[in-house]
């Protein structure tokens, strides 16, 4: 497997970037390797993965220092559950029973049963969906205790033996040097004082089992883009008799074809044909909610730089759904490319109005053999 690249190299920021600009590298980035933009491209697709996952650490204050301290071992989804076993010492246990020892102190007592671990999740929905709202139901894949063994990871009828190494005592005695003496977490029971000597088949002795859950979440109307639900109790089971983690479910919205999203505010871009721009009008057009508007447009509109205000058809405000943003239409004047006849003409008198001179009209194909039968435009003679 190949080894994961620094979070801070994948977003492109520094050390000490500040939230906003974590949060601005991860949209460009996303945008940049997002699937719908990416049809087939597994490449981008990895990347993009690799993106998010950088993201949902960084953005996350607490998630952030333990990356900050431990690497991507302070993020792993086992790292409260083993205390960094992986190194073979607890580092917090390690100077808390070396400080308790040199006081008098003895090791630190054992802890209680821990709380699950929360599970971060990520749910896209589209730029409509954030505007009337929506029921979405999902998989969330979790780490749960094994209900054969009850947690345990004993085979069911049997205890867990007493760890030989420190004699069930949950810790070891290590000589520091010059006469000093300490105790430290053990390493062969992780400080449990005991071990599995017949593991329960289901779990393998882990007393840990991995379920899918399916999980039914209401997101309301104007949700904004990232924002993060907590759902309590959803997350990874805690020690048997300990409560579970939370599921936090981040929102990303995609992009929206026609419109986009500027705070309440709606935006997007509609052509309108020359006369109307001259004369000025109205014409109807579908809001992002598929409601039929009429948009006015004034006289005299400029091309990209007319922009018409539509109030109350931009997006509800979070808090208060009653209340709505505007849509912002930008008017593109669309220049025709193909004339009838009558509408040559028509153009042909308002250029001489302005005392412009337009070409001659193009003639196809037939009204030229038609003028060189009538002789209008005989054939030159070849020259001797």
């Amino acid at each position: 497997m190949a080894e994961k690249r620094c979070y801070y190299e994948v977003l492109g920021v520094s050390r000490t970037a500040t939230e906003a600009e974590i949060t601005k590298a991860y949209r460009t980035l996303a945008k940049r390797y997002h699937p719908d933009r990416n049809i087939g491209d597994e490449e981008a697709k990895i990347k993009y993965a690799e993106v998010d996952e950088a993201y949902s650490v960084l953005s996350d204050p607490n998630k952030r220092a333990r990356y900050d301290r431990y690497g991507h071992a302070g993020v792993d989804s086992s790292f409260a559950a083993s205390g960094m076993e992986g190194v073979g010492v607890d580092l917090g246990d390690f100077f808390g029973d070396l400080i308790g020892s040199f006081f008098g102190g003895g090791p630190r007592r054992a802890r209680g049963p821990r709380r699950g671990e929360s599970i971060a999740a990520l749910l896209e929905i589209e730029l409509v969906e954030a505007a009337t709202g929506c029921s979405k139901t999902f998989t969330v894949p979790s780490e749960q205790n094994c209900r054969d063994c009850g947690g345990s990871g004993a085979r069911l009828g049997t205890q867990p033996a007493s760890c030989r190494r420190c004699r069930g005592q949950g810790y070891e005695v290590l000589n520091t040097g010059f006469g000093i003496t300490t105790r430290m977490r053990c390493r062969g029971c992780g400080g449990r004082g005991s071990v599995i000597t017949d593991p329960c088949p289901t779990c393998r002795g882990s007393g840990r089992v991995t379920l899918t859950e399916e999980v039914t979440v209401n997101i309301p109307p104007g949700v904004p883009n990232h924002a993060v639900f907590t759902y309590p109790g959803r997350g990874h089971a805690g020690d048997p008799g300990a409560p579970r983690g939370d599921l936090e479910l981040r929102i990303q919205i995609r992009d929206d074809k026609t419109f986009q999203r500027d705070g309440h505010n709606l935006l997007c871009r509609q052509t309108i044909s020359f006369p109307r721009a001259a004369l000025g009008g109205t014409f109807e057009m579908t809001s992002l909610t598929g409601e039929k508007i009429l948009v006015e447009v004034p006289r005299g509109t400029q091309s990209h730089t007319t922009v018409v205000r539509v109030p109350g058809h931009g997006m509800p405000h979070f808090d208060d759904p009653q209340r709505r943003g505007d849509l912002l239409v930008q008017l593109i004047v669309e220049t025709p490319t193909h004339l009838t006849p009558e509408q040559e003409e028509l153009y042909r008198q308002l250029a001489a109005l302005e005392g412009l001179s337009p070409p001659p009209p193009k003639k196809g194909i037939f009204s030229k053999l038609k003028d060189l039968v009538s002789g209008e435009n005989p054939p030159k003679e070849e020259k001797k």
